[in-house]
Parts: structure tokens; C-alpha cells; sequence
């Protein structure tokens, strides 16, 4: 059966994240979306894996010194040691390692490829990758194919309104978990995405400052960031129109 798969979102368990689970599986429903994986920042998702008839794929994203690592159908708490512990582990309890927006840094490809016995797949579409990089995501998608690494996709989400804006369709013997990472590891799924609004990223940027009580002055910090975000908006919408 054919499911199409945000894999790759954040719940309110991430220090910028604001969404429930049953907020996200209603925006999943409207997107369209069978599942999504919630991989909030360094806390690995163990709610429920179906709400609302929308699968939620347990995951997790790790801050590493190598940029964000997703350990993707993780269910056990786990924290980042090493990367060589971390990605092992990852496998071992039966996950997937799959290197998110790589390039979104702009990050030169030489310092990737010792990386790649590491990785099970890398994200080869992210919904906020190339506001940063415009090319981040032609990047991934080259990279992965040149070291057979499988494709995945993930709108980055942060706020409802950003779900779907990454994903990728397979063919699954069923709806379950172990099938979808089954087809997942065929690597021959169909990517699709949209870049998302970077307004949307200072949102969620307001809400990691008023979880985390920021001192005023990083508030006016984030103002000018906005700023630059909804210019960043404008400049989109106007070529989109030419």
C-alpha cells in the first residue's frame, strides 16, 4: 500500500516547539499524510504511535558534533554519547540513522563522507534547509545517491501550519512500523517538498525564548531576526509571482 510520510517534525517536548500530538495528527490528516516522525531535539518521542488514524513514527533528533543525527523508530530514552556509540545504538535497537539537512550550513562535502558507514540514510529534502543554503537540498539528494545512502524527507515542522512541507511515499506491504522502515530501507520512495515560510522559524524561535525565560535582551535580538525573516518571506512571494 502506498503511504505518504513527514519524516521529520517536532511536538512541544522540543524547547521550540509548541504542538501536541493530536495537533500534529490533525494537521497530518488535512495535509493528507498517513504518519509522521516526531523527532523533537534531543528527547526521544514514546507517546502513542497512532492518533486520529495518523501513524506517529517514534524518533528522535540528536544535537552532535557533526550537525543532527535522526534516530528514526527509536522508542527507548536514549542521550547522545559519541557519535560511534550513539549511531550504533541507534541500529541496535532496531532504528534508522539518517543525517538531517546536511547542508543546510553550507558544510563541505569532504567532511561528510567519514561519516557515511554511520548513517543508514541521509534527509535529502527539509522544509527549512534552503532558506539558509539555497542548494542544501539539491546537495543531500546528490550526496546520498553517490553513497547510497536512502533518501528521506521531512518538513522540519515546528508549527502546524509547516507539516508536509517535506515528504516521501512508499510502497509498504502495510501500515505498520516495521513495514514502513522496511520500505524505507528499499530506498525507492518518491520525494516531494515545498520551502517553508521563514517567519515560521522565528516563531518557533519566540516560543524556545519564552520556554526557556530569556533575558530581554535577547528578545530584541529576535525582533531584528523577524524582521529579516518576513523580508526573507516578501523577497519568496515576489519571485514566486515574476
Amino acid at each position: 500500500m502506498r503511504l505518504t510520510l513527514d519524516l521529520h517534525l517536532h511536538s512541544q517536548a522540543s524547547p521550540d516547539g509548541r504542538m501536541t500530538v493530536e495537533e500534529i495528527a490533525a494537521a497530518a490528516r488535512a495535509r493528507g499524510l498517513h504518519g509522521v516522525a516526531v523527532c523533537d531535539h534531543d528527547v526521544v518521542y514514546t507517546g502513542p504511535t497512532e492518533v486520529d488514524g495518523v501513524l506517529l513514527i517514534p524518533g528522535v533528533e540528536f544535537s552532535t558534533e557533526h550537525g543532527h543525527l535522526l534516530g528514526l523508530f527509536v522508542r527507548q530514552p536514549m542521550v547522545y554519547t559519541t557519535w560511534e556509540e550513539t549511531t550504533q545504538a541507534v541500529r541496535r535497537l532496531g532504528g534508522l540513522t539518517v543525517l538531517a539537512h546536511p547542508f543546510q550550513h553550507r558544510k563541505e562535502e569532504g567532511k561528510l563522507v567519514p561519516l557515511v558507514p554511520y548513517l543508514d540514510g541521509m534527509e535529502t529534502w527539509n522544509g527549512r534547509a534552503n532558506r539558509k543554503n539555497p542548494q542544501a537540498n539539491a546537495q543531500a539528494a546528490a550526496f546520498a545517491k553517490d553513497y547510497g545512502l536512502i533518501p528521506t524527507a521531512g518538513s522540519d515542522a515546528h508549527l502546524a501550519q509547516e507539516i508536509g512541507n517535506g515528504t516521501i511515499t512508499v510502497e509498504a506491504a502495510d501500515r505498520t512500523l516495521p513495514a514502513i522502515r522496511t520500505a524505507l530501507l528499499d530506498g525507492k520512495g518518491w520525494i516531494t517538498g515545498e520551502e517553508g515560510s521563514s517567519l515560521c522559524v522565528a516563531r518557533s524561535q519566540y516560543t524556545k525564548l519564552k520556554k526557556t525565560h530569556a533575558p530581554p535582551l535577547r528578545y530584541g535580538r529576535w525582533a531584528a531576526f523577524a524582521l529579516k525573516c518576513a523580508w526573507e518571506d516578501l523577497r519568496r512571494t515576489r519571485r514566486k509571482g515574476e
